[in-house]
């Protein structure tokens, strides 16, 4: 069975829904898949955004997690190419075989922490800014110019995100490029902090900038247009599909997002490992390093990874959307501002 195949019979049973609800039951009470939301009137203001941005969360957390051991090996394949040399499969192996399977779950705390803030910001605040910037446009205006909506929303709720995702991938990095470091998120988190401060946290925030601006504006704007187009191609608008095409084109749009996303970002992402891996040196500033790393690794190793990055984000990214979509739907939380061209129906 397939990945695509596989994780809808997860989630058409409730099975990610029972955890989810067992997780946040306290803050808004989760149904099965197969029991409807009644309310009097949908969510608007505060609420709305409060569950977007709660579904968001839950996405990243989940599939940034769950990704750990790729991203263990596509680190190190990025800081160390000499010594992992072997490819995906053959990397993966030599850890085991150096350091034990505990050591592709390095950094999962700071993961799952760091994500689930960013995951918040990122949907929740993708969101908001297009329904402010539709509402500052006009809806014809919007939608004659959707691409660049897209674009700038993705980009302003990334921003925000980025400030609370860095010191957790800061710490990540860290904990992933010097196993000795420290036992775990706190320990590497308040070892940073005391040795380097604040600025410690932030030494890559210009860099991570530089790498998820672009990504998250490639991710949402080409989940949009590739959905849209698949809904003229269907011949339904996106309110007609049915639980099950709605995960379907979530995640296929969502693959082929991941995959534009992961290209434009590698060469950035490469860099903020580089920078992460060890202190500034005095005098040093964020920039000169920037041009220093990417001077030493040409345009061939500034793509150092892209393979494993392709199957991770494109991956990731599609089981991100099939989950938010469900997530949202179990919230209530399905009247978002869309601009997509009407499906014309023959």
């Amino acid at each position: 069975m397939d990945s695509p195949v596989l994780y809808h019979h997860f989630l058409s049973r409730g099975v990610l829904m029972s955890y989810i609800q067992n997780f946040v039951g306290a803050a808004y009470p989760i149904p099965s898949i197969a029991e409807k939301i009644t309310e009097k009137a949908p969510p608007t203001g505060v609420d709305l955004y409060a569950r977007f941005a709660l579904a968001g969360a839950l996405c990243c957390c989940i599939t940034h997690g769950a990704m750990t051991p790729i991203d263990v090996v596509k680190t190190r394949i990025q800081l160390e190419p000499t010594v992992y040399n072997k490819g995906m499969i053959g990397s993966f192996r030599q850890i085991i075989a150096t350091e034990g399977a505990g050591a592709l779950l390095t950094g999962l705390g700071p993961t799952a922490m760091g994500y689930f803030l960013q995951g918040g910001f990122k949907f929740g605040g993708y969101e908001l800014f297009k329904k402010l910037i539709v509402d500052q446009l006009g809806m014809t205006t919007a939608q004659e110019n959707r691409m660049s909506v897209y674009l700038a929303a993705s980009a302003l709720a990334e921003f925000f995100a980025d400030i609370a995702l860095c010191p957790l991938e800061a710490t990540r990095i860290r904990l992933v490029s010097q196993p000795t470091f420290a036992n775990g998120l706190v320990g590497g988190f308040a070892r940073i902090a005391r040795e380097e401060g604040i600025g410690g946290f932030y030494a890559g925030f210009g860099p991570i900038l530089f790498k998820q601006v672009p990504y998250n504006m490639a991710k949402f704007a080409t989940m949009e247009i590739v959905l849209e187009r698949l809904l003229g191609l269907y011949g339904k608008q996106k309110s007609e599909l049915s639980s099950s095409e709605a995960t379907a084109l979530n995640l296929g749009s969502g693959l082929i997002a991941g995959f534009a996303a992961a290209t434009i970002s590698q060469p950035a992402d490469t860099l903020l490992s580089k920078v992460n891996k060890t202190k500034a040196l005095p005098g040093e500033t964020t920039g000169g390093r920037l041009l220093k790393f990417a001077k030493e690794l040409g345009p061939v190793g500034l793509f150092t990874g892209l393979t494993t990055r392709l199957v991770m984000v494109g991956t990731m990214t599609a089981f991100q959307f099939g989950i938010y979509g469900e997530i949202k739907h179990a919230l209530g939380a399905t009247n978002s501002v869309e601009i997509a061209k009407p499906v014309i129906k023959a």
